[in-house]
């Protein structure tokens, strides 16, 4: 089975302007249209079995919408092999028993993004949902490190991930773009001690530009080489890295193909690509 983690959908009436906005504000382009019938094309193509939409909730008052849709989109996984985490805002009132009725709904997990949330990964609004998620045994999926569509944005740094983590230890934490978006050196040296799970999305080969003249040279486009991503690996160990795609902002399909043509065992590139997600999200 192959599970893509990191994919991001919206309702049919939106995606058109949020893919726009969000082409605008990172000066690159989409591989495709952000519904979930353009997910589903895009699954059949790469051969994935499974995907995770990952709802963000920019503002407070999202949260309640934002998880019915996550509710409706996992009552039909079964039909459509598109799944959802839940969304939480730090500044929801009524976050706990949010929580809890996403877990009683079966929603496997819980996206966080701080920079567009505007708030300090290691601030206690953040701290309190890791702990409630740790109670229910729900994964939280972070946005981390930098943010394409942010410069300078810095609330979901590996010095910030790090001290969340001191602080509540057992939290289950999916670390987005190996684990710190363009700050993969300081992910290297300061977490592979923390049993954190990186996930592979938007991280690999180089970023496709929107074509606006934003992007001067190829440098600025590139992400890591295989050999800085396969460091990053063997820091973690494969039991620790989750396939991700960032789909509509990667191609599944490529992606797919670049992952798996990485100097991996047989053993490791089926861990990668499905078996440790199968573990962590359906078998508990």
């Amino acid at each position: 089975m192959i599970i893509d983690v990191h994919t991001h959908t919206f309702p049919d009436k939106i995606a058109a302007a949020a893919v726009e906005k969000l082409q605008s504000s990172s000066h690159t382009k989409a591989f495709a249209n952000g519904t979930v019938s353009d997910l589903r094309l895009s699954m059949a193509r790469a051969g994935i079995d499974v995907s995770i939409s990952l709802p963000v909730a920019t503002n407070a008052r999202q949260v309640p919408h934002i998880n019915d849709a996550a509710i409706h989109t996992h009552e039909a996984r079964m039909e459509t092999g598109v799944d959802s985490f839940g969304g939480m805002h730090p500044d929801y009132d009524g976050w706990a028993e949010e929580m809890e009725r996403l877990c009683a709904a079966g929603i496997g997990g819980i996206k966080l993004h701080p920079p567009y949330q505007q708030v300090d990964f290691d601030d206690e609004r953040y701290l309190r949902v890791l702990r409630k998620a740790a109670a229910l045994r729900m994964p939280v999926l972070i946005h981390a490190g930098k943010d394409v569509g942010l410069p300078g944005a810095e609330q979901a740094t590996p010095e910030k991930v790090r001290r969340a983590l001191d602080r509540v230890p057992d939290a289950t934490l999916i670390l987005a773009h190996m684990g710190g978006w363009r700050c993969w050196e300081a992910v290297e040296k300061l977490l592979p001690g923390y049993p954190v799970y990186l996930d592979t999305s938007f991280a690999l080969g180089s970023m496709l530009p929107s074509g606006d003249g934003f992007y001067k040279t190829a440098g600025e486009l590139a992400m890591l080489t295989p050999e800085g991503f396969m460091d990053l690996v063997r820091a973690f160990g494969p039991e620790r890295i989750l396939f991700g795609s960032d789909c509509p902002w990667s191609d599944q399909a490529e992606y797919l193909a670049r992952v798996a043509a990485l100097p991996l065992t047989e053993d490791e590139r089926a861990a990668i690509l499905g078996g440790n997600a199968e573990k962590l999200l359906f078998c508990h």
